[in-house]
C-alpha cells in the first residue's frame, strides 16, 4: 500500500466511510429513474452498459464542491472503488467493494438528513471518497487499474446487500487489526449484521499496526485537561469491547470512551494500548478505521485464500443476502 500522496489512502485516513460521531440511521429507498446516455471521456476507456441491466435503473445526485451532478450509479461507483480500495487488490476483493459501495450509496442517497436532499457527496468523512477516472490517471494511476475496477463494477451490476428485505448500512474500512467491531460499540446502536468477526490474514498489511507519541503537554492539550502526577499514573481501569477495542479508560480519574480517545488523538483505531517511556506517551494501535463491517485488507486476504466476493460479503455482513436492486 502506498502511503502519503495516494488519493485513496488520504480518503481512508479521514475515517473511510463514516466519522466516529455519526449514528447508524434508518434510511429511505429512493425512487428509480431512467438513465441518460453517458458522454464519453477522452483518454479513458469506460465500460459498456451490462446487457442484463434493465432500461430503467437508478441515478443519484452527487455533490462535487459547490456543484451537484446527476450520475448513473454504475459510472459513479467506478470512481468510488478507485478512491476507496487499491486497484492492485484481487478482483474478488474489488467486486466485494463494489457491492458494498453500491449498497451504501443507494441507502445513503435516500437519506435527507445528511445534505437536505437525496444526494451523496465525495467527502469520505461524510459519505464516500470518489475520484474521476481521468483525474485518477492524471494522478499517476493506470488505464489497467481503471479497467480492473470497471470490470469489478460491471460484473456485479445492480447487486446489493439486504437484511430481512431491507438494504443494509454497508459500512467498510481499511483494516480490522484481526477482528471487526460491533456497530453498537462505535455508534451506540446494535445492528444484527454488523457484529464482530475474526478478520485473519491482515498481518502483512502496511496499516496493521501504528504508533503515535505525545509529550505530556501535547497530550494534555489534545484532551483539553490538565493532569497531575507522573504520566505513568494517568491511564487506569481499561475495559474492552467484544471486538477488542478500548471501550472505556480512566484518564486522570475521568472516564473516556475509546472512540472519544481515538477522535481526540487522531488514532487509527480503538484497538490500542499506552506506554510511557522517558516521559513520552505512546499509543500503539492495531487496525485502521472504525472497524465496523467489511475490512478491505481482510477482503483481499480472503480473496487471496480463494474466497469469492459473495463469500467475502456474506462473511463480513453475516445474515445478509445479495440480490439485484432492480428485482428487490
Amino acid at each position: 500500500m502506498n502511503l502519503e500522496g495516494n488519493f485513496w489512502f488520504r480518503a481512508l485516513c479521514l475515517g473511510v466511510i463514516l466519522p466516529v460521531v455519526v449514528l447508524v440511521a434508518v434510511l429511505k429507498i429512493p425512487i428509480k429513474e431512467p438513465v441518460p446516455t453517458a458522454p464519453s471521456t477522452p483518454g479513458v476507456t469506460m465500460p459498456t452498459t451490462p446487457t442484463t441491466r434493465p432500461d430503467s435503473y437508478y441515478q443519484i445526485g452527487v455533490i462535487f464542491g459547490e456543484e451537484r451532478k446527476l450520475m448513473d450509479i454504475e459510472a459513479y461507483l467506478i470512481g468510488v472503488v478507485l478512491a476507496e480500495m487499491p486497484a492492485v487488490f484481487r478482483l474478488d476483493a474489488l467486486k466485494a467493494q463494489a457491492v458494498a459501495a453500491r449498497t451504501y450509496t443507494i441507502r445513503r442517497s435516500g437519506e435527507k438528513n445528511r445534505h437536505g436532499d437525496e444526494t451523496i457527496c465525495t467527502d469520505p468523512s461524510c459519505c464516500q471518497a470518489y475520484i474521476d477516472p481521468v483525474e485518477y490517471i492524471a494522478s499517476g494511476g493506470t488505464q489497467n487499474a481503471v479497467d480492473r475496477v470497471s470490470q469489478a463494477v460491471a460484473s456485479t451490476a445492480g447487486e446489493v446487500l439486504v437484511y430481512e428485505g431491507n438494504l443494509i448500512t454497508a459500512t467498510y474500512f481499511s483494516c480490522a487489526g484481526g477482528i471487526t467491531e460491533a456497530a453498537a460499540a462505535v455508534w451506540g446502536q446494535d445492528v444484527p449484521y454488523l457484529q464482530p468477526v475474526v478478520s485473519p490474514g491482515e498481518e502483512n498489511a502496511p496499516v496493521f499496526t501504528d504508533r503515535k507519541s505525545f509529550t505530556p503537554e501535547e497530550f494534555e492539550a489534545a484532551i483539553g485537561m490538565h493532569l497531575y502526577g507522573d504520566p505513568d499514573s494517568w491511564f487506569t481501569q481499561v475495559t474492552y469491547t467484544e471486538g477488542g477495542g478500548v471501550d472505556t479508560m480512566l484518564i486522570g480519574n475521568i472516564p473516556y470512551r475509546g472512540t472519544t480517545i481515538r477522535a481526540l488523538l487522531g488514532l487509527r483505531s480503538t484497538i490500542f494500548f499506552v506506554s510511557v517511556e522517558d516521559g513520552i506517551i505512546t499509543f500503539h494501535t492495531r487496525g485502521f478505521g472504525h472497524r465496523v463491517g467489511m475490512s478491505q485488507y481482510g477482503a483481499n486476504a480472503m480473496a487471496l485464500a480463494g474466497k469469492d466476493y459473495q463469500q467475502i460479503l456474506l462473511y463480513y455482513y453475516q445474515g445478509t443476502e445479495i440480490v439485484q436492486y432492480f428485482d428487490f
